[in-house]
């Protein structure tokens, strides 16, 4: 455990060692801070990202430097985000302050130069969200707002808006939700049980689609149990007739 400390060097294997326990204890730390964390940074999330990453970098790259010692600090941080975000939830002020109100960007087809000035953004940019979510004209646009986490929320006037089923009067179906129930031969144990079903209700779906699992690309399963099954011979006749 000599890698834990400071030394005037370190072996090939101590720098193997340092690089696996920083790895392995970083996952931990992600995960302790929680998916929001990774998947939208808000102000507080930046934060901490930033001094976890530069804590953490140091004694992964200079031998000089204990490796519990940032250890440590990272998990003290960790403490204090996780204790900061439940008094966020208590607090209005900390609330407001870590995940203040959106801005204004656009407002029935007119630019608030005020919101683009606080959000710190040019109209550039504003375009090139717009043109992201396929709007070509800020006319069209009812309402664009700056959310906290750095995305453009875009809402258009009702006339502009996609026409639905409900709006034509149309019958159709209950949402389904198709799900991969195998991928390259391997089935999804855990989703299969969920829908209430065992191995050999797959088997027989299998045969029943004359296939074998093994050669199975793709299935997928919706909330009606209905099976839609990818072979690897059905993927082949596909390529070959795009290549000709």
């Amino acid at each position: 455990m000599d890698f834990f400390r400071s030394q005037e060097s370190l072996t090939t294997m101590q720098w193997i060692l340092r690089a696996v326990v920083g790895y392995f204890f970083l996952l931990i730390t992600a995960k302790a801070l929680g998916q929001r964390s990774i998947s939208q940074l808000r102000f507080l999330d930046f934060v901490i990202a930033l001094i976890l990453g530069n804590i953490m970098a140091h004694p992964l790259s200079d031998e000089h430097l204990a490796l519990t010692g940032s250890m440590i600090t990272t998990v003290v941080l960790v403490v204090l985000y996780l204790i900061t975000s439940w008094l966020s939830l208590k607090w209005n002020f900390l609330k407001h302050l870590f995940e203040p109100s959106p801005l204004t960007l656009i407002e029935h087809g007119k630019l608030r130069m005020g919101g683009l000035r606080k959000a710190k953004i040019s109209v550039d940019h504003l375009f090139s969200e717009l043109r992201k979510q396929q709007v070509e004209d800020i006319q069209k646009v009812a309402l664009a707002l700056w959310e906290p986490g750095g995305m453009v929320s875009v809402f258009l006037e009702p006339q502009h808006q996609t026409v639905t089923a409900k709006d034509m009067a149309i019958p159709s179906d209950s949402f389904s939700l198709v799900k991969p129930l195998i991928i390259q031969g391997a089935y999804d144990k855990k989703l299969l049980a969920q829908q209430g079903k065992d191995l050999a209700w797959l088997e027989a779906q299998m045969q029943a689609a004359h296939a074998q699992l093994e050669h199975v690309v793709l299935a997928t399963i919706d909330d009606q149990d209905q099976i839609r099954v990818y072979t690897e011979l059905e993927t082949q006749e596909r390529d070959e007739l795009t290549l000709h």
